[in-house]
């Protein structure tokens, strides 16, 4: 557990310009990071204990936030 929130673009600090122009022109790409968005802060809340879950329920959510951020990655790459 890192209680460390892994913002978009701290995780892919090189694409951080394309991250924003891909958020504003691509839908499909929007989508994706306001899914990992949300994500990524339900983790973070139950990571710091502000919204707790149970252990099985916060490795599921960690799991969808490691599988939209490599779907993220390979749009970005792209």
């Amino acid at each position: 557990m890192s209680n460390t929130p892994h913002e978009l673009h701290e995780e892919f600090p090189q694409y951080a310009e394309k991250i924003g122009a891909l958020k504003a022109s691509d839908s499909h790409f929007a989508k994706l990071a306001d899914e990992y968005h949300k994500i990524n802060r339900a983790v973070h809340r139950a990571e710091t204990l502000v919204e707790p879950v149970e252990e099985l329920t916060e490795v599921e959510m960690r799991k969808q936030r490691a599988a939209l951020k490599d779907e993220i990655y390979a749009y970005l790459k792209g």
